[in-house]
């Protein structure tokens, strides 16, 4: 990608997440987002099918980004704990974007790709497992649960008190 290319992409997803911290996503038209980024349509189309696109491909980025804060993969199967703690410092990592891309309409997207990304990511590391209910579910709960606990709370407690209790709660399930 030469320069150009990547100024304009960055002017695209700068306008793009403008216009998202002030409206949901289903209100964004690309006529309005090419003005703020002073491009033409073309010049969008180029690069995006539409709005969803453009969305799309922001969102994946951060559920890359959070992912790669699981140093182990191994450890959702062995290491409940330290598993639990780097996804929630992947969440507070990318806390602001997350709350702009995964707002309105687009709110539960984030934990269910995530926790999609995480079987993907153990069951190629356990294929036995795939088809294994409890691993399944510990793998939904675990997602699921990290991800609400930090979108409901790290504002009203704080980074350390969301952490400090789901390690609580998570050496319980390690004891089962």
């Amino acid at each position: 990608m030469d320069l150009r290319e990547k100024k304009t992409k960055r002017s695209i997803n700068n306008a793009f997440l403008q216009l998202r911290s002030k409206k949901t996503l289903e209100k964004i038209t690309v006529k309005e987002l090419c003005e703020l980024a002073e491009i033409s349509k073309a010049t969008f189309y180029l690069h995006y099918r539409d709005i969803y696109d453009l969305s799309d491909t922001l969102q994946q980025q951060v559920i890359t980004d959070i992912i790669s804060h699981l140093e182990n993969p191994r450890d959702i199967i062995f290491n409940l704990q330290n598993a639990h703690i780097q996804i929630i410092e992947g969440y507070y990592a990318n806390q602001n974007i997350v709350h702009i891309l995964f707002s309105d309409s687009q709110f539960s997207k984030l934990p269910e790709c995530i926790e999609s990304e995480i079987k993907k990511i153990v069951f190629e590391q356990f294929p036995e497992l795939k088809e294994d209910t409890a691993t399944n579910i510990r793998i939904t709960y675990q997602m699921m649960g990290s991800f609400y606990a930090f979108y409901k709370y790290e504002k009203q407690f704080g980074h350390e008190a969301v952490l400090q209790t789901v390690n609580n709660i998570t050496k319980l399930f390690e004891n089962m």
